[in-house]
This record gives structure tokens, sequence and C-alpha cells, in this order.
């Protein structure tokens, strides 16, 4: 395996479902223009609250990539 070097990004994403639905809107977005993503790491997670109650999530992903 050659020698990689990769950068690294920090997004957050959003979703009224879950947190894994965050990261997933977070990874998904960055896949429109980010090439050669390879892994990612939660780096943050909050919420939002409505009337005592969790109106969405909000998670922080920090998304490797390798340069090319």
């Amino acid at each position: 395996m050659p020698d990689h070097v990769y950068k690294t990004i920090e997004l957050t994403g959003s979703s009224t479902t879950s947190i894994e639905d965050a990261v997933r809107t977070a990874i998904e977005r960055a896949g429109k223009t980010i090439r050669n993503m390879r892994w990612f790491e939660i780096a943050q997670t909050r919420g939002y609250m409505e009337d005592n109650k969790i109106a969405h999530w909000q998670v922080t992903v920090k998304i490797g990539f390798t340069v090319e």
C-alpha cells in the first residue's frame, strides 16, 4: 500500500430524526464536491430543543480524504 497523505475537513450535519442521520447528511453532502473520502470521526454531538423536546440533532464530523 502506498503512503497516503490525508486532508481533514470539519462539517456539521443536522437531522430531526437521529444522530446517525445527521452524520449521513454531512457525509453525503460532502461527497458531492469532495473526492477520495476515506474516514470520519465524530467530534461533537449536540441538539436543539423546542418546548423541552428534541427538535433536531447536530453532529460535527471530521472527514478525512486522500490528497491526489
